[in-house]
């Protein structure tokens, strides 16, 4: 018995100590971390909503010579010899001012002529209606008879003939007239030709004929261009057809005049796009004072292009 006793005491103790070590440690526990946020990145943009930066594209220069709407090359209008130079190469001219004269004497011996049948057309022509009033009259004294029965109806129908054929030939007359006068004034146009005048406000550039030089009709004779206002025309890729407006102004630099900075308005934009190069075209136009600059020298002008 005591040798059980013992034991069951024993195994009693182990217990007890087993129960009292297990009852001493904590049980671990695990911590459920929070996912790291992204910092707040301060602001300077005030209240209201936000507004995202429109895409700008790299500026676009466009290069092309400097021109005017008037340059012509001044021709012959008829065949002649020039008797005479009037504006050299350099000369600032106005509209109708003369450049040079060609031979006019046999026009002008045609033109007195066709004036001298205008008017012995003219004097025919009163001598006529002179003539008719006469045999009105003529008409109307046989009138008077007839009514008095003094002569026979034949005389009365004569006097009325008679007076109504003079009215045909004063027709005839007046139209000889007329075609004298249009002859006369086809004969001031031709001397006309033979003067050589500015067509509009300039200066001369070129001179291609000397005095006692003969020319043929459509022969060039002088290079005459205005000076101003100066224009560019230049295309631009299809990207810029609706970007562009009339009157928006660009910036231009000639290489020519470096320290010059100048704005040109665009004046014409072209409304269709050409299939064979995919461009549009603009003409944009010089605004303010030309300065140095001139027309035929190379410019730029740079475009901004936002989507």
């Amino acid at each position: 018995m005591d040798t059980k006793l013992r034991l069951f005491l024993c195994a009693f103790i182990a217990a007890l100590l087993l129960a009292a070590g297990c009852g001493g440690t904590k049980p671990e526990t695990v911590v459920a971390t929070p996912p790291p946020t992204r910092p707040v990145l301060p602001t300077t943009a005030g209240p209201g909503p936000s507004k995202v930066q429109p895409d700008v594209d790299e500026p676009l220069t466009v290069t092309g010579p400097l021109i005017v709407e008037h340059q012509v090359d001044v021709t012959a209008q008829r065949d002649g010899v020039v008797t005479s130079i009037l504006s050299d190469a350099g000369t600032t001219v106005k509209r109708g001012t003369a450049l040079a004269q060609l031979d006019d004497r046999q026009l002008s011996a045609n033109l007195e002529a066709a004036r001298a049948k205008t008017r012995s057309i003219a004097a025919d022509l009163k001598n006529w209606e002179a003539e008719a009033r006469v045999l009105e009259a003529d008409y109307r004294r046989a009138q008077r008879l007839w009514d008095l029965k003094l002569i026979a109806q034949e005389q009365l129908e004569h006097a009325k003939y008679k007076a109504e054929s003079d009215q045909w030939d004063i027709l005839r007359v007046k139209e000889l007239l007329n075609n004298s006068k249009d002859e006369e004034h086809s004969m001031e146009l031709e001397l006309e030709k033979a003067r050589i005048s500015a067509p509009f406000d300039g200066i001369v550039a070129r001179r291609y004929v000397r005095a006692g030089q003969a020319v043929a009709k459509g022969e060039r004779l002088f290079w005459v261009t205005a000076v101003g206002p100066l224009r560019m025309r230049f295309t631009l890729p299809e990207k810029f057809m609706g970007r562009l407006n009339k009157g928006q102004e660009l910036a231009l630099s000639s290489p020519d005049v470096p320290q010059e900075k100048h704005e040109v308005r665009i004046v014409e934009i072209s409304p269709v796009v050409d299939p064979s190069s995919g461009t549009i075209e603009v003409l944009a136009e010089l605004a303010g004072p030309a300065g140095k600059l001139r027309p035929g020298m190379t410019a730029s002008v740079v475009v901004k292009n936002i989507r």
